[in-house]
């Protein structure tokens, strides 16, 4: 390519960019069988994976008029995808948030995405699909500008649970808990439980399963499941895991707010889990969002001799009220 003349390299490109619009189906009037257009589904994608969407934000990040976002944004209150209120920090700004049609709708883009790329792969060999991959993370990172603005990928995203999730998270509770604390295979057991009960047992009305993954890394994970006791009234929140690669981007943090919020909006009165007093980490970020001891109790189910502990949200309490131990 490199003694072609610089016409006939633009015209290579844009003869890939038409061959790719059509065989991802850009062209169509509507973005994967749903009822929404392409950039409508990109604005999505990003309210779907920024802590604190902004509109300011979102149009620099996809290269949007404001005013074009603005009447994007007001469709999507009629539609009752998102809800907006004036941001804590500047009156000026609109704090911006998914409604649960909203995270709804976008699970199933997210699914309906996810099925259609696989299918395009499946018809080529693994090998060819390496060679794939590789080329286009060579053009992605080729076009990112050098003052670090250009396309860069978020730290992270969070998507819903897929075919295949499970199984690498009973894999990842069982290795790292056993090179980080020495504990046995109970603690896979555990998960293995947990996830299979998920599965058998899911309401996605009132539960929920968050990956975060970064180029399709697995970096952590959370459940937020009804209580057995009190499926109408209470939840538990289990198997909280942040990747070593991955500690430090506040994820942990985001996927305890994420059940929190969702909790809260689905109307569960209060949120209980069970820890162990050596993870710190996690204690703290439980001790942020208001959780109280109520329980522990020693043990050696994994092992080592630990404490258990319970802990508790009471989402009846005025949000931010909550004090901690």
């Amino acid at each position: 390519m490199a003694h072609l003349p610089a016409d006939r390299r633009v015209a290579a490109v844009r003869r890939f960019n038409r061959f790719y619009t059509r065989q991802i189906g850009v062209l169509n009037e509507h973005l994967l069988h749903s009822q929404l257009s392409l950039t409508e589904g990109r604005v999505l994608y990003e309210l779907a994976h920024r802590k604190e969407p902004r509109a300011a934000a979102i149009a620099k990040s996809l290269g949007i008029d404001a005013g074009y976002l603005s009447r994007l944004l007001r469709g999507f209150v009629k539609r009752g995808l998102i809800s907006m209120k004036a941001s804590n920090g500047d009156r000026r700004e609109r704090a911006l948030t998914l409604t649960k049609k909203g995270r709804d709708t976008f699970a199933t883009l997210d699914a309906r995405a996810h099925e259609e790329v696989a299918g395009m792969l499946r018809r080529v060999t693994p090998e060819i699909q390496r060679e794939m991959v590789s080329a286009m993370e060579r053009i992605q990172h080729a076009l990112v500008e050098p003052s670090g603005q250009g396309p860069n990928p978020a730290p992270y995203l969070l998507r819903s649970h897929r075919p295949g999730d499970m199984g690498w998270i009973v894999h990842r509770h069982g290795v790292l808990y056993a090179e980080e604390y020495g504990w046995n295979e109970h603690l896979e057991g555990l998960a293995a439980g947990v996830v299979a009960d998920f599965i058998e047992q899911f309401d996605p009305k009132r539960e929920r399963c968050w990956i975060a993954e970064r180029e399709g890394e697995f970096l952590g994970c959370v459940f937020l499941v009804k209580h057995p006791e009190a499926p109408d009234r209470v939840a538990k929140l289990r198997l909280l895991l942040v990747e070593p690669a991955a500690r430090g981007l506040g994820l942990g943090s985001r996927l305890v707010d994420e059940c929190v919020s969702f909790a809260r909006e689905v109307g569960y009165r209060k949120i209980t889990l069970w820890t162990n007093s050596v993870l710190h980490a996690a204690r703290r970020i439980y001790q942020r969002n208001g959780f109280r001891l109520v329980h522990e109790r020693a043990h050696r189910d994994y092992g080592p001799e630990l404490i258990g502990q319970t802990w508790e949200l009471d989402l009846q309490e005025r949000e931010g009220q909550a004090s901690v131990p």
